[in-house]
């Protein structure tokens, strides 16, 4: 069976640094943080105090009220960055074949603030549940494909996929089989996270996982940096279409890069901790390689999952150089979460956008806030410090990891009539 290709023909992105596709790529270049003092609550008990919300979002601007009252946060992230792909895609709604047209998302923790603030208000009152009728279909992870299959009529595959932070690179992993497979012509495929609240706080914290430098927000995810003391939590949305090629070419679309493979893989090892010698992301490269049906010494650019943890940062560069051998210092390596922090279950989508706009206008976002090397990484790697690089890419990677042990890599190409 012949393998149908697919391509991307539409972008939305609501970031920490633009609540758009155009800002958040000119603050990716520019190399500015997403990172302050948070606003959503009082964070005087908690460790850590900053974070990268989202800057002067509104929701109300784009939903109605009373549609916007019916979702959790994550939902309304997934909602706006969806309408902004649909919209950059020109995709005429009414002519195509919705049976043939999917969404395919991903989120970690899906409607954690719900959770959080019903239970809150369950446990403050007299013990009798009152809970808000909209609390479950508010908070379940899957809700948020619902909605945008709802608002676009696509009635092929609709589902999310959970793997923690691998989540939206999962779901574009499998909205790629879906297509390759000739199941589906359009997928609007990403992902969205809401998890700066109290509850995600507090649990992140518990674990240890959180950069505490609340005296320097701006500077506290320095990924690669010997002086890393943990991730910055971010939120946002990520949305991408995908399209069968012919279908696209069909209808004269836009089309930024061609998305050629994608790869999964486990840890198998520890709940939280990446193997030390990168075994599981050593297999995902090349299970994403083969499956692209590339060599790794075609491969310009990865966009590294990157989070800014003693373990995690050291572990994935090794196994990257293990992988690429001596054609690793050739590589633009860098991570965006620098800038962003991290989105949990959206970071795939969001970081993949970056490599899509890194191959069209031939240019590598920086990793931000690095002063000071880690005797622990291979100095011959190119980490693409604190200065956005000009290159012409032609083929990038993105990878992506979560808690679990799931790993998800996807691999673009340069798409040339």
């Amino acid at each position: 069976m012949e393998l149908k290709r697919v391509v991307v023909t539409g972008l939305g992105a609501l970031t920490p640094i633009g609540n758009n596709v155009n800002e958040y790529w000119d603050n990716l270049i520019s190399g500015k943080s997403g990172a302050a003092p948070i606003t959503y609550f009082d964070t005087e008990k908690f460790k850590t105090k900053f974070a990268c919300e989202l800057k002067g979002f509104n929701a109300l601007d784009f939903l109605d009220r009373k549609e916007a009252r019916k979702m959790d946060r994550f939902t309304q992230y997934a909602m706006v960055a969806s309408e902004e792909a649909i919209s950059d895609s020109k995709i005429d709604l009414e002519s195509i074949d919705n049976y043939r047209a999917g969404v395919i998302w991903g989120s970690g923790i899906g409607g954690i603030e719900t959770f959080q603030n019903e239970v809150i208000n369950f446990a403050s009152g007299d013990g009798t549940p009152r809970f808000n009728p909209f609390f479950i279909p508010k908070m379940i992870g899957d809700i948020a494909p619902g909605h945008i299959s709802m608002k676009y009529h696509f009635m092929g595959p609709s589902y999310t996929t959970v793997s923690a932070c691998a989540s939206s690179a999962n779901a574009m992993v499998d909205a790629l089989n879906y297509i390759r497979l000739g199941h589906c012509d359009i997928i609007i495929t990403g992902g969205s996270e809401a998890g700066v609240n109290k509850a995600g706080m507090g649990g992140f914290n518990a674990m240890h996982a959180l950069s505490t430098r609340n005296e320097d927000p701006a500077t506290a995810s320095r990924p690669f940096d010997s002086t890393r003391d943990g991730f910055v939590l971010g939120e946002g949305s990520g949305a991408i279409i995908l399209e069968e090629y012919e279908h696209a070419k069909a209808r004269g679309a836009k089309i930024y890069a061609e998305l050629i493979g994608g790869g999964l893989s486990s840890d198998a090892y520890h709940i939280t901790s990446p193997h030390p010698e990168g075994l599981g992301v050593k297999a995902v490269i090349k299970n994403c390689l083969n499956n692209a049906g590339v060599s790794f010494e075609q491969v310009d650019a990865i966009n590294t999952h990157g989070t800014s943890t003693p373990l995690g940062d050291v572990a994935e560069l090794k196994a990257i150089s293990d992988v690429f051998g001596d054609h690793a210092k050739n590589i633009n390596i860098n991570s965006t979460k620098s800038m962003t922090g991290h989105l949990l279950g959206a970071a795939g989508a969001v970081e993949a956008i970056s490599v899509i706009l890194s191959i069209k206008n031939g240019i590598v976002p920086p990793t931000i806030n690095h002063k000071n090397s880690d005797e622990n990484i291979n100095s011959s790697l190119n980490l693409t410090l604190n200065k956005a690089q000009k290159r012409d890419i032609n083929i990038a990677m993105s990878n992506t990891f979560g808690f679990g042990g799931h790993n998800a890599c996807v691999i673009f190409k340069k798409y040339i009539n």
